[in-house]
């Protein structure tokens, strides 16, 4: 198998601050930190996040916080400080100026910092649950929210609810033969120059590497040899986890796409990879916060 090497974790990896889970069962925790002059709050709206610069998030004070949000801890930052998030839906207007206008993950979150881009992802994370999961599942009873926005508890039929993280494995296709080709795919639903990373969700009773098996053959038509594991990160969009692989090709002309789903695979070259990296191509690969661009700059900078 091609070696690979490592540019550090994925963007959205990092681990930038305590996430404090101790802290969610003090009573009031949440209406205690919103009477703290110290506390910071990063507010959602939809799937964006207020922007300080091109780099950097706004972060904003309790009180200057307008009414409606749905509240959560995030932690506590380098200096003690608790860390909110306030979460609005998508369907009304931004809920306070920004200074640099709102961004969504997608874009932005390859660009942040590690205390920017954790909160970030666990902003987004958890306040898609907040706003989508009030009812019970089991009943249909107006559940509690508690632990200071993780958890929900049914009054109804006293079940509780925790917010959910699927699994999906992304994949990385090597060349059992050519030490500098990579198999790439386009999804049917973007644009012909676009190509990426072979994904897909961890099914009922499935290990990561039968996923990894299934979902390569399905979408590409090629049967692997060797699966790596390359690192993870969650990807709110609904609730992901991401789980990073390389897996070697057991023969190279296999590779077909499904069709359905995947519009066109391609067999691209180390230079080819470099030059598509650099924007000095026609081919789109994904963007700096998705792992998909960490598993191709990580194959790309490694050598065979």
């Amino acid at each position: 198998m091609t070696a690979t090497g490592s540019t550090g974790e994925p963007p959205l990896a990092r681990v930038g601050f305590d996430r404090a889970a101790e802290e969610r069962a003090v009573p009031d925790v949440l209406d205690t930190a919103r009477t703290d002059a110290a506390t910071r709050v990063l507010v959602i709206h939809g799937d964006a996040a207020p922007l300080a610069d091109v780099g950097s998030l706004a972060w904003s004070a309790p009180a200057d916080v307008p009414e409606g949000a749905a509240w959560a801890l995030l932690g506590r930052d380098r200096t003690g400080a608790l860390l909110l998030t306030a979460v609005f839906p998508s369907g009304e207007d931004a809920p306070l100026p920004s200074p640099a206008g709102w961004a969504g993950l997608r874009t932005i979150g390859g660009a942040l910092d590690a205390t920017d881009s954790a909160a970030f992802v666990e902003a987004l994370s958890l306040g898609r649950w907040l706003l989508d999961s009030r009812y019970c599942p089991a009943c249909g009873a107006l559940t509690d929210l508690g632990d200071a926005g993780w958890s929900r508890r049914c009054p109804a039929c006293g079940r509780q609810h925790f917010p959910r993280t699927d699994p999906a494995v992304i994949v990385a296709i090597t060349s059992a033969t050519d030490p500098d080709a990579l198999l790439l795919g386009s999804n049917a639903l973007w644009g012909a120059d676009r190509f990426s990373c072979f994904a897909g969700f961890v099914e009922a009773g499935e290990s990561l590497e039968a996923a990894v098996r299934r979902e390569v053959a399905e979408e590409s038509g090629v049967e692997v040899g060797a699966v790596d594991y390359h690192g993870s990160q969650a990807w709110p969009y609904p609730r992901s986890l991401m789980l990073g692989f390389f897996a070697e090709a057991v023969d190279d002309a296999a590779a077909r796409a499904d069709g359905e789903e995947i519009a066109a695979v391609r067999w691209f070259t180390r230079d080819e990879i470099g030059r598509a990296l650099a924007g000095e191509s026609d081919v789109v690969l994904p963007g700096r916060a998705s792992i998909a661009h960490r598993l191709i700059a990580d194959w790309h900078g490694a050598r065979p």
